[in-house]
């Protein structure tokens, strides 16, 4: 399938809400080949300690580049989908917005509704696609440019590229690549749309994976995996949930967040039990896994600072190293 040549800018409406959305929406602001009639992202939510209402990623970029918001709950309300369908776009560009769009939202564009969605599909459809390739150890993830229908990111694909993950790389560094990497992709998209070379493919079903959404608990560690298995989960979990478990060096266990390390050395059979911290090692703060020690620049007790391995050491271990 090719989509019709079209002459003259896109006029184009906009949907999301996170960081990784208003990334995007840079991308399409700075291409002259379209006009950003409308930006539409979640409502202001109550978040933070002061749990205060804050805007959006989305909103803060859209109000920064001068264009209009809507905010709805959701599209039941015939009033809000008048609204979007008075904008006529060409267009419809979505990333990361956070609802399911009901097939009238789908039909508003005289063109097609397009989506960025961060893996390489049918693989990882759903709301967690850059920790779930992370947290299974895949060395490669990319960017998908997709025509958008009713199902969970079934849509024929309209362009693909791929991105390699480090081994030291964790979400946050992935999501920031993956972010510009479909900015980027889905100008080249919309600009082979105007000219009429835009083609669809079907995606495999068959080939089809789900990465279902994040939750906090899912950032607790069981330090009786293999190394190799908690540094996949630790990266994914990092920066959110964040990956932590209750130590118990000093009698009350004491919530503690660890950061993205390495795998170290082999661990003797009978060294330590797993999750006991076993001092300083390379600089780094060594914790015991099944197999091999763990190597992190710091932890986080809760409620306190982040500590690099020689204060935690001389703080919690009463091992201090004199000047």
């Amino acid at each position: 399938m090719e989509e019709v040549a079209h002459k003259g800018p896109l006029r184009a409406v906009f949907m999301g809400t996170p960081d990784f959305a208003a990334v995007i929406l840079t991308h399409l602001a700075n291409w002259d080949g379209c006009e950003i009639v409308g930006v539409y992202t979640q409502p202001d939510r109550p978040c933070g300690r002061g749990r205060q209402c804050r805007p959006s990623a989305v909103k803060t970029r859209a109000l920064e580049l001068g264009l209009p918001v809507f905010q709805p709950e959701h599209f039941r309300d015939p009033e809000a989908l008048a609204r979007l369908a008075s904008l006529q776009p060409d267009v419809l560009v979505v990333a990361a917005y956070g609802l399911i769009l009901p097939q009238d939202v789908l039909d508003v564009p005289r063109l097609l509704p397009i989506n960025v969605h961060a893996s390489l599909l049918p693989k990882y459809r759903g709301a967690a696609p850059i920790q779930r390739a992370i947290q299974n150890g895949d060395e490669i993830t990319g960017t998908t440019i997709m025509r958008m229908e009713a199902g969970l990111d079934t849509g024929p694909i309209l362009m693909q590229r791929a991105l390699r993950i480090g081994y030291d790389q964790h979400a946050g560094d992935i999501h920031d690549e993956l972010a510009e990497q479909g900015g980027t992709l889905l100008v080249q998209a919309l600009e082979r749309l105007r000219s009429g070379a835009l083609a669809a493919i079907p995606q495999d079903d068959d080939l089809a994976t789900y990465a279902a959404k994040l939750t906090k608990r899912e950032g607790e560690l069981d330090w009786n995996r293999p190394a190799e298995e908690l540094h996949n989960h630790i990266r994914a979990m990092h920066p959110w949930p964040g990956a932590y478990w209750f130590w118990s060096g000093r009698g009350k266990p004491l919530r503690l967040n660890v950061l993205p390390g390495r795998p170290g050395r082999e661990l003797a059979s009978d060294e330590a039990e797993p999750g006991a911290i076993l001092g300083e090692e390379d600089g780094l703060l060594a914790i015991a896994c099944a197999d091999k020690v763990y190597l992190t620049p710091g932890v986080k007790p809760q409620g306190r600072r982040e500590l690099d391995p020689t204060a935690f050491c001389c703080g919690y271990l009463n091992i201090c190293v004199e000047d």
